[in-house]
C-alpha cells in the first residue's frame, strides 16, 4: 500500500494537476476513508487492462491514469521495433462518460511516441476493436469501455496483434514500464488534431464496418428458417443498436421491435440502472414491449456489445431468462448438429470454455467427435486456443463460450461478438420455431439425452480495501480448511489453479470436483470487487439437480459467510 496522504496531497495542491481535479480532491480533504479508497494503490494493469470508477485519485479512471497506462503501453509496443510502431494501434470507444476523451487522449500519446494511430470517430462494439485489429495488421489496439460495469466507471482493454486481449507475459511489461511515469509530466503527448495532419493519426474508414458485417453475415448457417420470428432487441443505451439491427436486417428477420427507451446512447444507463443483461432486471422494458407485439425471443446487448442475454416465451405467455450457460449450450447444439448435417464438420474441430461454465456441452460434442478444451476465466483465454492452432496449423476453432453471457463462433474476430451471437441466436430461434419448437423445448430434449445440468453463479461484492483482505482471507480460507463433503455430495478432486500442476497459467481458482460429477469453483473477479461460487449440479432430473445445486449453495455461503 503506498503512503496515500502523500500521494493524495500531491495531487491536490501540485498545479501540474487540472484545476478540476484538485477542487475535486480538496472536497473530500475531511473524509479519511475516501482518500484512502482513492489513493491506497493505483488500478492495477492487468489482462484486464484498467478498470475503476471516474474520479481523481491513483485508484480511479481519470486522465492521468489513462496516460500513465497509454505511454507504459507505447514504451512495449516500442521495445518490439520500427516495424511494430509503424503498424500503428487501433482505438476504439464506447458509450461512456469521458470514453471518447480517454480514446483521443490514448491517441495522441501513441502519436507523439512515433505510433501510428488508426481510430474510429464513433462509438464501436468491443468485437469491431478486435476485428479491426487483424484487418489493419496493426501490433495493438485499445478498447476505452468498461463492458457491463456501472455508470460510474471506465476502462481501457489492451489487445494484441492476433486480435485477442494480452496476456500475462504482455501486461507484466506494459505494467513495469507504466512504473517508469510516476512523474507524470514525462509522458509525451501530441495534440491530436496535429496528429491527424500530420498523418500519424488516421480516421478509420466505413469500408471496415462493411466488411465485418460482411464477415459477420457469411456465419450464417440456415435460410431454411422461420424469418418472421418476432424479437424485441434492446441495446441497454450501448454501442450494439446499429450493428445489431444491421445484421438482422441483411438477414431478412422481418419482425424486429426495438425498445426506444433504450434505443440510443446514454452514458448514465437511465433506464436500467446497472446495465448487465446478466440480470433479468435488465429485461423489464423489453418485456414490456415482448408483451405488446407478443414477441417469440428477447435480445439485450451490454453496453461495449460483446455480450448477449435472451429471454423466450414459454407456453404460459411468460418470459424466461437464459442463463450463459444455457445459451452456450444451444448454441454449441445448435452449430454443431447443422455443421455435421451439412458435411461441414472437420475432424480436428473444437469447442472452447472456460473452466466455470457449464459440462454439458461435453457430452453433446462427444456425440458429433469433437473436443472441448477448458481454459482459465476470460475470453483472452479462449482465443487463446484459436491463436495456437493458427501458429500450429492444426485444430479448427468452431465456437468459444463462458457462463457470462459471452459467446463467439468462428475466429475473424477474437473476443466475445454480441452482432454474431444476436445473430445466430435469432436464426437458431427461427429454425426450431419452423419446427414447431421454442428454445426452451430444445433444452429439455437435450437435458432428456445427456443429463440434467443445473448450474449458478454467487457473486459476492466486497468492496475497499477491508473488502480486498476479505477476499483473499475467504480463498486463504478455504485452501487450507479442504471440504472433505458438501451438500451430501463426497469430494472427489480439488484442483488448486493457483498452486497445482494444471497445464494452464496461474490463477486464484479452486475448484471441487464431487464423486457424481457435479462441482462448484471459487474465485475472486478480475474486474470488480467480488468474490464469485460457480456450482454445477448433475441429476437424472430438474428437480434433483436443482435441490442439489441449491444446497451446495446454501452450504458453502455458510463457509465464505464464516470467515469475517
Amino acid at each position: 500500500m503506498q503512503d496515500y496522504k502523500k500521494v493524495y496531497e500531491t495531487w491536490a495542491n501540485d498545479n501540474f494537476f487540472d484545476q478540476k481535479t484538485r477542487d475535486e480532491l480538496k472536497k473530500i480533504a475531511d473524509n479519511e476513508e475516501e482518500i484512502k479508497d482513492r489513493f491506497y494503490h493505483e488500478l492495477e494493469f492487468g489482462t484486464a487492462g484498467l478498470r475503476g470508477k471516474l474520479g481523481a485519485g491513483t485508484n480511479r479512471m481519470n486522465v492521468y491514469m489513462v496516460g500513465k497506462a497509454s505511454q507504459g503501453f507505447a514504451d512495449t509496443i516500442i521495445s518490439e521495433g520500427k516495424e511494430a510502431m509503424a503498424r500503428g494501434v487501433v482505438i476504439c470507444h464506447d458509450v461512456r462518460h469521458m470514453s471518447d476523451e480517454f480514446s483521443k487522449l490514448a491517441a495522441e500519446i501513441f502519436a507523439a511516441n512515433g505510433i501510428k494511430v488508426y481510430i474510429f470517430k464513433d462509438i464501436q462494439p468491443t468485437p469491431v476493436c478486435s476485428y479491426a485489429i487483424r484487418y489493419l495488421k496493426t501490433i495493438a489496439g485499445v478498447m476505452v469501455t468498461a463492458s457491463h460495469n456501472p455508470k460510474e466507471y471506465n476502462g481501457y482493454k489492451a489487445y494484441w496483434e492476433d486480435g485477442s486481449q494480452i496476456l500475462e507475459e504482455t501486461a507484466n511489461k506494459i505494467l513495469s514500464n507504466m512504473k517508469k511515469y510516476d512523474d507524470y509530466s514525462k509522458i509525451k503527448r501530441m495534440d491530436f488534431e496535429k496528429g491527424l495532419e500530420d498523418g500519424i493519426i488516421e480516421w478509420i474508414d466505413d469500408q471496415l464496418i462493411d466488411d465485418y458485417v460482411k464477415d459477420v453475415k457469411a456465419c450464417a448457417i440456415n435460410e431454411d428458417i422461420d424469418k418472421d420470428v418476432n424479437i424485441v432487441y434492446s441495446p441497454l443505451n450501448g454501442c450494439g443498436n446499429k450493428l445489431v439491427r444491421r445484421i438482422l436486417a441483411q438477414r431478412d428477420f422481418t419482425n424486429i421491435h426495438v425498445v426506444k427507451e433504450q434505443e440510443n446512447p446514454d452514458p448514465d444507463f437511465t433506464t436500467v440502472g446497472y446495465p448487465n443483461p446478466e440480470d433479468p432486471k435488465a429485461f423489464l422494458y423489453s418485456e414490456k414491449l415482448g408483451k405488446e407485439v407478443n414477441a417469440d425471443l428477447l435480445l439485450a446487448t451490454d453496453p461495449d456489445s460483446d455480450r448477449c442475454a435472451v429471454e423466450v416465451k414459454n407456453e404460459k405467455g411468460e418470459y424466461i431468462f437464459l442463463t450463459g450457460n444455457e445459451i452456450g449450450t444451444l448454441l454449441t447444439n445448435y452449430i454443431l448438429s447443422q455443421l455435421h448435417a451439412k458435411g461441414e464438420l472437420k475432424e480436428d474441430s473444437a469447442i472452447v470454455k472456460s473452466l466455470v461454465s457449464t459440462d454439458m456441452v461435453k457430452p453433446i460434442a462427444k456425440s458429433y467427435g469433437v473436443d472441448v478444451y477448458e481454459v482459465l476465466t476470460g475470453f483472452k483465454n479462449i482465443y487463446e486456443v484459436a491463436n495456437r492452432f493458427e501458429a500450429n496449423g492444426k485444430g479448427n476453432f468452431v465456437f468459444g463460450f463462458e457462463e457470462s453471457i459471452g459467446y463467439n463462433y468462428k475466429d475473424f474476430v477474437r473476443d466475445k461478438d454480441a452482432v454474431n451471437s444476436a445473430m445466430l441466436i435469432s436464426e437458431m430461434t427461427g429454425y426450431y420455431k419452423k419446427q414447431g419448437k421454442t428454445l426452451l423445448d430444445v433444452l429439455e430434449d437435450l437435458y432428456k439425452e445427456f443429463g440434467y445440468y443445473s448450474t449458478n453463479v454467487i457473486s459476492i461484492v466486497l468492496e475497499g480495501l477491508d473488502g480486498q483482505a476479505r477476499i483473499s482471507r475467504i480463498m486463504d480460507y478455504v485452501r487450507k480448511n479442504p471440504l472433505k463433503e458438501l451438500a451430501g455430495e463426497k469430494v472427489d478432486t480439488i484442483v488448486d489453479y493457483l498452486n497445482d500442476d494444471t497445464g494452464l497459467n496461474k490463477s486464484n481458482v479452486l475448484k471441487y470436483y464431487f464423486t457424481d460429477k457435479s462441482w462448484f469453483a471459487l474465485r475472486p473477479s478480475g474486474t470488480e470487487p467480488k468474490i464469485k461460487l460457480y456450482v454445477n449440479a448433475i441429476a437424472d432430473s430438474k428437480e434433483a439437480s436443482d435441490k442439489k445445486l441449491n444446497q451446495i449453495v446454501k452450504d458453502m455461503q455458510e463457509v465464505i459467510e464464516s470467515v469475517k
